[in-house]
């Protein structure tokens, strides 16, 4: 994990061009923090790179954080975030008022630490310097339950917000199945630059899938 690590590096600054995705554990704000991470996808390393990270611990008002939360989005120009589908409709509705879309997640928080351990095996994430989230994966259990499925979660008593915001985070950037199969397209093909959309590449893997097997790919 210490491979995954970009040390003295606590935040890395909105950048043009690049385009920022984000997750968010929303809480009611008297038992646990309220956490949100943001990130980008490095596509020549095919890494997910964790730009931002915020926690605001209880008690706080929930409303003044999705505001402060708000205003880190769009100095990222991002205009939705992801959060836990279980946390109800009511971030629905609290980022609505500050122009901010919630998508509930399709994942489970502990299918998103599954991925997230996977990511951190592969050297797939580049984390932040910061010291609870480090602390927070660290202490991530793996449980079998009597029907044989695996579970990950935090130990009893322990805490995971801050870790929780950057799995699901990271889940959304390196499950971008459109860009790695553009990107395979791309090599597959030989295409340069002058095909940045990787339309020529598609034309002539159709025709190379065609003359191999008869299937047409529309």
């Amino acid at each position: 994990m210490t491979a995954c690590i970009s040390r003295g590096v606590y935040e890395r600054a909105p950048q043009r061009g690049v385009v920022y995705s984000a997750f968010v554990d929303p809480s009611g704000g008297s038992t646990d923090a309220m956490t949100l991470a943001i990130g980008h996808r490095d596509k020549p390393r095919k890494v997910a790179v964790i730009d931002a990270v915020r926690e605001v611990t209880p008690p706080f008002s929930p409303e003044r954080a999705v505001e402060d939360f708000a205003q880190l989005l769009r100095s990222y120009n991002c205009g939705k975030v992801a959060g836990d589908r279980y946390a109800g409709e009511w971030p629905v509705e609290m980022f609505r008022r500050f122009n901010v879309r919630f998508d509930q997640a399709a994942k489970p928080k502990s299918d998103l630490y599954v991925d997230l351990l996977a990511s951190l095996n592969s050297c797939r994430v580049d984390l932040l310097d910061n010291s609870k989230l480090i602390s927070q994966i660290c202490a991530l259990e793996r449980r079998t339950a009597r029907n044989g499925r695996d579970s990950v979660d935090h130990p009893p008593g322990g805490h995971d917000d801050v870790a929780n915001a950057v799995a699901g985070v990271a889940a959304a950037l390196t499950s971008d199945r459109g860009a790695d199969y553009l990107e395979f397209c791309r090599r597959f093909n030989g295409s340069t630059d002058a095909d940045r959309d990787g339309v020529e590449a598609w034309r002539r893997l159709r025709d190379f899938a065609y003359v191999s097997s008869g299937v047409r790919l529309w």
